[in-house]
């Protein structure tokens, strides 16, 4: 969990914004840190945090959040956090074992055209009740989705529009319905909006996505080019409905990654980047 973020987002894991859809995106550059950041941040807020990881395995995920401070496998135990882990889930279906449990989770790799209703009914089904643990007497705050990262259905054969569905539903359902949060991750390769021209990629997906949440926020590369002391910088933009229009609030900042946590700075304030 990294403090800094927390000031800028004004937000704490006592306090902060319920009903919310919170977009991480990144252009040539790597967000998953703050995919790290949310996931540690929610699970010290004692929220019941259903975790979709479509592109690391737990154990990945488990080294960085105890190097944050946070046991993924407790959290697991106690039924706080329900993970699913996109790889061992999808390869149980890709290359099927005798004795291996199919899931029904990641159905549309069988026929990706049925869409991700069992996606969908996974999310549901993980945060609908509060209760964790054996006995079911641990109660936990409100529910979160995490997704890292959401573009990966791109590539396993889902059209933008089903997916577009998927976030919707999730958001009616887990922000709306249960007044919980959602955290998703999608990525973009190309350097400018619109230069692959595909309707169906992840340019639709982050414009769809970016239009349903509020509040963003996108990493890139220095437009200054490679710097050893800052990685990179993030916008962060917020989206607040007032009366018949839409005000969104943007502010950037650079930002350093260290083994345990990162630095942002106010653009222009570090004295490694001019």
């Amino acid at each position: 969990m990294f403090t800094e973020l927390n000031s800028i987002l004004n937000s704490t894991p006592d306090s902060f914004t319920r009903k919310e859809f919170v977009l991480l995106s990144d252009r040539q550059s790597d967000a998953s840190f703050l995919i790290h950041h949310f996931l540690s941040f929610y699970l010290r807020a004692r929220c019941k945090v259903c975790f979709l990881g479509l592109v690391q395995s737990f154990s990945h995920y488990s080294a960085i959040s105890q190097r944050l401070g946070v046991s993924l496998t407790q959290a697991k135990e106690k039924g706080q956090l329900i993970f699913l882990e996109g790889l061992k889930e999808s390869l149980s279906i890709l290359i099927p074992q005798e004795g291996n449990a199919e899931s029904q989770a990641v159905d549309f790799l069988r026929d990706p055209t049925v869409g991700l209703r069992c996606l969908y009914e996974f999310v549901q089904s993980s945060l609908s009740s509060s209760g964790g643990g054996e006995d079911g007497t641990e109660e936990w705050g409100p529910p979160v989705l995490l997704v890292d990262d959401i573009s990966v259905l791109l590539s396993l054969g889902v059209n933008a529009g089903a997916v577009l569905d998927f976030s919707h539903y999730c958001r009616a359902t887990v922000c709306s319905q249960l007044q919980g949060n959602m955290v998703m991750l999608v990525r973009c390769d190309g350097e400018e909006e619109g230069d692959d021209g595909d309707d169906e990629g992840p340019e639709l997906l982050l414009k769809g996505l970016t239009h349903q949440c509020s509040l963003t926020l996108h990493v890139q590369g220095l437009p200054t080019g490679y710097c050893r002391d800052i990685h990179g910088q993030v916008e962060v933009c917020w989206r607040r409905r007032q009366g018949d229009g839409q005000h969104t609030q943007k502010k950037l900042f650079q930002y350093k990654v260290h083994d345990k946590g990162a630095s942002f700075f106010a653009r222009g304030t570090s004295s490694a980047v001019l």
